[in-house]
């Protein structure tokens, strides 16, 4: 249930995912010859270790890249983590029942990756799937050549390759990582990645990891790929949306199995309309469905930090701990002031950190897909003798006070000085749930696209949501403001026909992706880039 005690954190060692041991020896052996990206709307072209950098941009694997490593080496000087991953196929047991599915390892989620600040991470992903993969490491402020785009910073991680991923990391908080391949996050493919704070102000006697998700991967045939086929309306393979290596690559191109998994007739007033596309059969709290779920054990009275992260692919999650207040502390790794409340709502990719005073007996964390009518739970123990509450408890505090980013200020120490922005960089959402022909400023993703910045400037990122759906809008490299001194973010929710603007420095050069976390959206076009300018 990734329970650690506050002398486990800190002493946390060699993080090791999904098998393997220590890595003793690392040498690049991704397969430089695979002639397309996975990213299905647009074309990828050659790998990125064979183009020639964009002219006048600053390439992913530029001189400008590696001294801003260097700089944060420098900086950091911690020790080296050394980690081996393997993505493989495998079967899972989610207490329903048991799938087939692909995985880090043979958990889900799969082991959680930890380091301290300052650290360098090193790891090894071998690739035993039947198709292309990559890792993004999401959240993090890395060197843009590790940050796992296939066919933009990296060649595809071809089926039987591995790949070493090398990189500092700079800043403490909850962040996970996750294919960008096709639609590969929505099946077992994600974990957390923790970062421990060297100079934790927090005091908690431990810690809880929640990582939320909706599942429809093997289950009576469904696989995400059919999901996306189903919702393209047979659109995909259409002119210029079948160039890009979804094909026999990633496995992008499935032909329809299982039942109609389209949502139909929903609605959310958080969400203000449709709450999704996607009706899943499941939803989980670390890896479980509701009648067989996790349970974490504390005592009475325990400080109980909870990392809670959104790996769903399509859903938004209204969480709350029955007869308990959270208090939140931190919102996509970074702190903000604390608040004090009853529940929370998280978009997909979205993190929130809370801390709660556990009290006696036991009590459902309860994770309701917002607007879809159905629940994901675990539970919280501190009693033995007490009797657990059935899969449809839905506690009160659900209905109680709801805090969402909008509603929070980022902590002093990471509040972004007051500067006017030196570029407005206007992005419009387009598109439709009819022809879902998703795209910004009316234009599907296109690799060779390229909005400009340059180092050192504040940008302000202007999103405006000209749809009738909800978007969880993500910048890769970077995390942004929320208007008048809101939380630090990667990730923020995009309400139908609403505007924010979201502020950040351009101080990590190199090509970075934006775009739509609902990886349905994002793999029918929702994507662009920003290219930072020689």
């Amino acid at each position: 249930m990734h329970a650690f005690t506050r002398r486990a954190v800190l002493g946390a060692g060699i993080a090791v995912a999904g098998g393997g041991g220590p890595l003793t020896s690392c040498s690049p052996s991704s397969a430089s010859d695979d002639p397309h990206g996975p990213h299905r709307a647009g074309n990828a072209g050659a790998p990125a270790a064979e183009q020639p950098a964009p002219e006048g941009y600053v390439s992913p694997h530029g001189v400008e890249v590696a001294a801003t490593e260097g700089l944060r080496e420098q900086r950091a000087r911690g020790t080296v983590r050394e980690v081996r991953l393997t993505a493989t196929t495998t079967s899972l047991d989610l207490g329903a029942r048991t799938v087939r599915t692909w995985a880090y390892g043979d958990e889900l989620p799969a082991r959680p990756i930890r380091v301290t600040a300052g650290d360098t991470l090193a790891v090894r992903l071998a690739n035993h799937l039947p198709h292309s993969t990559t890792l993004h490491w999401h959240g993090i402020s890395l060197r843009n050549d590790m940050d796992g785009v296939p066919g933009l910073t990296q060649p595809p991680i071809k089926a039987g390759a591995s790949f070493d991923y090398r990189f500092t990391v700079p800043d403490p908080g909850t962040y996970w990582f996750h294919p960008h391949s096709g639609v590969q996050l929505d099946r077992g493919l994600y974990a957390p990645l923790i970062v421990d704070d060297p100079r934790e102000p927090l005091e908690y006697d431990q810690e809880w990891i929640v990582v939320l998700d909706d599942w429809v991967d093997g289950v009576d045939g469904s696989t995400p790929d059919a999901v996306l086929e189903e919702l393209g309306g047979g659109m995909a393979g259409m002119a210029g949306m079948d160039d890009t290596g979804g094909g026999d690559d990633d496995g992008s191109h499935a032909p329809r199995t299982g039942p109609s998994r389209m949502l139909k007739g929903a609605k959310s007033r958080l969400l203000d309309g449709d709450p999704g596309d996607v009706a899943y059969p499941y939803y989980l709290v670390n890896g479980r469905t509701p009648d067989a779920p996790r349970t974490f054990r504390a005592k009475p009275g325990d400080r109980v930090r909870i990392r809670i992260i959104n790996a769903g692919g399509d859903t938004a999650f209204r969480v709350a701990l029955g007869d308990h207040t959270m208090t939140v502390t931190h919102t996509d790794g970074f702190p903000v002031e604390h608040t004090t409340t009853d529940a929370l709502l998280l978009g997909m990719a979205e993190r929130y950190d809370v801390m709660v005073t556990a009290q006696d007996g036991v009590f459902p964390l309860v994770a309701l897909a917002e607007g879809k009518g159905h629940s994901a739970m675990a539970l919280l123990r501190t009693s033995e003798g007490a009797g657990a509450p059935g899969p449809s408890v839905r506690p009160r505090e659900l209905d109680g006070r709801l805090i969402t980013a909008d509603k929070l200020r980022a902590a002093e120490v990471v509040r972004l000085k007051p500067h006017d922005p030196d570029r407005t960089i206007r992005l419009r959402i387009t598109g439709s749930m009819k022809r879902y022909d998703w795209a910004i400023n009316g234009k599907p993703y296109d690799p060779s696209q390229r909005y400009p910045v340059r180092a050192g400037e504040r940008v302000r990122l202007s999103f405006i949501n000209g749809t009738d759906m909800w978007h969880p809008m993500h910048l890769h490299g970077h995390t942004f403001q929320l208007p008048d001194g809101g939380p630090r973010k990667d990730t923020t929710i995009l309400l139908p026909h609403h505007k924010v603007n979201v502020d950040f420095d351009a101080d990590n050069p190199g090509l970075w992706m934006v775009h739509c976390h609902n990886v349905y959206h994002s793999e029918s076009g929702l994507m662009t880039i920003l290219g930072y300018r020689r």
